[in-house]
């Protein structure tokens, strides 16, 4: 029995190689909020200032942001399983490797090899799961950004957990699910075909010729640039202890996979891509504002940064499907391109919101979080025009008229017949139910 006309696919009917992926995606993300719960302890710990405890995000990121430009070539030459592999071993060996080191200069060259496997794994998993998953475009976004939130949502928490135990912890823990990951994918997934030409390594940059990518792409570096600020220093303020931490970011990460899945389609369905992203950024910039001016209140900031998670939540979701449908590229490069511009403002965000808090005090480097949160507004308002297609083109294969194909010999008089129905749109669903009339 089809389901009812006009009803989409469930996201998370998927083939278990979709499955494997979107597993090791979760762990993939957990790497980003893992950290956040042990910053002060790092810093006491090792002796170190925040500013310099703030590079382990900087030297992740910034690795990860110019090794996504080389992602689409390495996949193209030797496969996206093999891609999506390696980038899991590579993660495995640096993430233990941070976890065995003593000094917080080891730990911040042994995350930068660790975004170098990130980089190989996100670009990739993205396109694996968007070519694989069943429930069209918009299914697989929605999975992707599940995975992301339940990485985002379970990294504090376990940094927190193993953190309380000792600062190495979460380290060692990253890479033992990691390496859980890497068999379930080297299992799971088949080999995918590669394409038949070899994608360049300038083929990212190129696409940032286009406008809608280039649009998308800044108003992500402004993004992330405010959003790296608040994960990477709203623990100082904050006053509390591993553990504590990790409850808190996992609040914040529970709103942020919740409004990412369930809110985010429905406000986009309501109100449209382009206004809902308006008022998000400018929510965004509303409630890292109340951080800088409450900074001395621990009480304040908490709240705030949990709040923020729905915010987050709604923009990851609707930014992630507008970037892959407003560039004329394919996927791989359309990622790789968009992952270089928002990781690169992630990257340098934590290490210049350092440098101001040394030179100044704490409030300083959110008051610029917030103005880069504003300043992403008119950025994505130029490029409204082009935005206006992640609502028009649902980035499903266009419907086609239905067609009468005969199949096989002719049946013989009185046989009952067999009838095959086709649909691969967004009401797939209503053809299946038409066949079932008619038979």
């Amino acid at each position: 029995m089809s389901a009812p006309r006009g009803r989409a696919a469930s996201p998370f009917r998927q083939p278990k190689a979709v499955w494997a992926v979107a597993f090791a995606c979760v762990i993939s993300f957990m790497g980003i909020g893992l950290v956040d719960p042990i910053l002060p302890a790092l810093a006491e710990s090792l002796d170190a200032t925040p500013s310099q405890v703030s590079l382990l995000f900087s030297s992740y990121l910034i690795v990860t942001a110019v090794a996504m430009l080389f992602v689409g070539w390495v996949s193209s030459r030797i496969g996206a399983k093999r891609t999506l592999v390696t980038g899991l071993a590579v993660i495995v060996v640096f993430a233990a490797l941070a976890g065995a080191t003593g000094s917080i200069n080891g730990i911040v060259g042994f995350r930068a090899g660790w975004g170098l496997g990130n980089a190989l794994f996100i670009a990739t998993s993205l396109a694996v799961i968007v070519a694989s998953a069943s429930g069209g475009f918009s299914g697989a976004i929605i999975l992707y950004e599940t995975a992301l939130g339940l990485g985002i949502a379970v990294g504090p928490l376990l940094g927190g957990e193993l953190g309380g135990i000792s600062w190495r912890g979460p380290f060692f823990g990253v890479a033992a699910l990691m390496a859980v990951a890497l068999i379930a994918t080297l299992a799971l997934v088949p080999d995918l075909p590669r394409p038949k030409r070899v994608t360049s390594p300038l083929a990212p940059l190129k696409a940032l010729r286009h406008r809608g990518l280039l649009t998308m792409g800044i108003m992500a570096l402004l993004y992330n640039w405010g959003f790296f600020t608040m994960l990477g220093y709203a623990p100082y303020p904050m006053e509390l202890d591993a553990h504590e931490l990790g409850l808190v970011f996992t609040g914040w990460g529970l709103l942020v996979a919740a409004f990412s899945v369930f809110f985010a389609p429905r406000l986009q369905a309501r109100y449209g891509t382009a206004p809902v992203l308006y008022a998000n950024l400018l929510g965004l910039a509303v409630v890292m504002a109340v951080i800088a001016a409450g900074v001395t209140d621990p009480t304040t900031v908490i709240v705030a940064v949990v709040v923020s998670g729905a915010f987050i939540g709604v923009n990851n979701t609707l930014t992630t499907q507008a970037v892959m449908l407003v560039s004329p590229v394919e996927r791989p490069v359309a990622s790789s391109a968009y992952g270089f511009l928002r990781f690169i403002g992630g990257g340098l965000a934590p290490y210049v919101a350092g440098k101001l808090a040394d030179a100044t005090d704490l409030s300083v480097p959110f008051y610029l979080g917030a103005a880069t949160f504003l300043l992403a507004v008119p950025v994505l308002a130029s490029g409204h025009r082009l935005l206006g297609r992640a609502e028009t083109d649902p980035g499903e294969a266009a419907p086609v008229s239905p067609t009468l194909t005969p199949v096989g010999t002719p049946a013989a008089t009185g046989a009952s017949p067999v009838v095959v129905a086709v649909g691969t749109h967004h009401e797939a669903a209503a053809v299946v139910d038409a066949a079932a009339r008619l038979a």
